[in-house]
């Protein structure tokens, strides 16, 4: 039966990032699942247990993807990117930083994906307004999709595989905050000093920022445009205030996307009434050519657009990793982070998080941040140590994944969105670029971890 766990689970991960004849993640992951309760690898009661622990990170996640597709609609992250194109003043290497930190920031506030589906697009399209060169260019694009992940750690929602982690062990957003925002700002710093190191031969000295659109052309709807701030002020207050409540994650997203999507439909109507002047294209952002580019957004095609298949992909997958933990499987690493955990937080911390990243890079890390989630709660580890190995394992998967293409579904997405740009990264370049980028930033990372949970106790 352990064989048979093994194969079904190779089988559901070369279909996921296969997809073969479209297959979405969510019906391949799904038909993984099937396959283990047919064989029994799992039973129909692991389904209530596999949900709770996945349920309510997958659609908060949804709902913060959610929020991101509605506030790109509006001209949100492209708006930003052209106020840091003017921020960088003609110098071409202060402009590199500063997308970095835009991606960063996009990052931690909208998620991964967000970040690295998003902000890439919007990237390029300012980089070819400002006529730069396609090595340049290059630089600038393996830039954001590196900081996607890498300015994932700093909160709970900024990486799905976070929200997993945190669900899982109980960790509250306030403490999850406290250990991880200083340990993601050493983070990007590291981040910051490797792709300048890599790309700084590539990067123009200078350019003409007045080559780029005004930012106020970037606003499509000036009323979500606007709510966008309220609405994110408002959510951010209601993570840290949730955990005491007890209101799940997922709620609090949810009224965030649902405040936003009633705005953009203009709903109840009688609400809106005074938005007319906005609608009609008053206070809109105009277009060089002096045409307002207002357009009202499709919440339908939003809504429809957003990862619903991750849903299904949750369940299914998990269950599938869940049959491993029912034939014994997990039991074996949980040995060895026991092993790791023996010899103090520096070494709890660099092992745990190496490993599960050598794991994400091989086979995902969406799977792979549960598996490892499994194995710590079997480890036995109390105190600081445990604690050491559940944000190594944030820390690992959500880095992990920048080593191969295949680590996370998000960089083959993001791959599939530079193929129809016209730029191709082969996976051979991807992982020769990958590799030296992240296991120094992951080494620091693990390293600062440890450091500042002995620090703060």
């Amino acid at each position: 039966m352990t064989v048979v766990a093994i194969a079904i689970f190779v089988i559901t991960l070369v279909l996921v990032i296969w997809q073969p004849r479209g297959l979405g993640i969510g019906w391949s992951a799904l038909g993984g699942a099937a396959l283990a309760l047919l064989t029994t690898v799992v039973s129909l009661s692991d389904i209530p247990t596999v949900w709770d622990i996945v349920g309510n990170a997958t659609f908060a996640f949804v709902g913060i993807v959610l929020i991101s597709l509605i506030l790109d609609e509006s001209g949100l992250f492209e708006w930003a990117a052209l106020h840091v194109t003017r921020w960088g003043r003609g110098n071409g290497r202060a402009l590199f930083v500063l997308v970095i930190l835009l991606g960063a920031v996009i990052s931690a506030l909208f998620a991964n994906d967000g970040a690295a589906l998003i902000l890439t697009p919007i990237v390029i399209q300012i980089l070819l307004a400002l006529k730069f060169s396609a090595r340049a260019s290059l630089g600038f694009v393996l830039a954001c999709g590196f900081i996607a992940d890498a300015g994932s750690l700093p909160l709970v929602i900024s990486n799905l595989v976070n929200i997993v982690s945190a669900d899982y062990f109980g960790v509250d957003f306030a403490r999850y905050a406290l250990v991880m925002v200083p340990v993601g700002i050493v983070t990007v710093a590291a981040s910051l000093g490797v792709l300048y190191l890599a790309f700084r031969r590539s990067i123009p000295r200078r350019y003409d920022p007045a080559s780029a659109p005004d930012p106020r052309s970037a606003i499509r709807d000036p009323l979500t445009f606007t709510a966008g701030f309220v609405v994110l002020g408002v959510l951010l207050v209601g993570y840290f205030v949730a955990d005491p409540l007890h209101i799940p994650l997922s709620i609090v997203t949810a009224v965030g996307a649902l405040a936003l999507i009633l705005v953009a439909a203009r709903q109840p109507a009688f609400l809106f009434s005074r938005a007319k002047s906005l609608d009609s294209g008053e206070g809109a952002g105009t277009a060089p050519d002096g045409s307002v580019r207002l357009r009202r957004i499709s919440v339908t095609k939003v809504v429809r657009e957003a990862p619903w298949q991750i849903v299904i992909f949750s369940v299914g997958m998990y269950l599938v990793v869940y049959g491993l933990r029912n034939q014994g499987l997990t039991d074996h690493l949980a040995g060895v982070f026991a092993e790791l955990g023996n010899h103090g937080v520096w070494i709890t911390a660099l092992g745990v998080g190496v490993i599960v990243a050598i794991l994400a890079s091989i086979m995902n890390n969406l799977p792979t941040v549960l598996i490892a989630a499994l194995a710590i709660g079997a480890a036995g580890a109390t105190g600081l140590t445990h604690e050491a190995m559940i944000y190594a394992n944030v820390i690992g998967s959500d880095l992990g994944p920048k080593i191969t293409p295949i680590g996370s579904l998000a960089t083959l997405l993001w791959l599939h969105v530079l193929d129809r740009r016209g730029i191709h990264i082969g996976w051979g370049r991807y992982f020769k670029t990958g590799i030296v980028l992240t296991l120094p930033v992951l080494v620091i990372s693990l390293a600062s971890l440890a450091g500042w949970l002995l620090i703060i106790g």
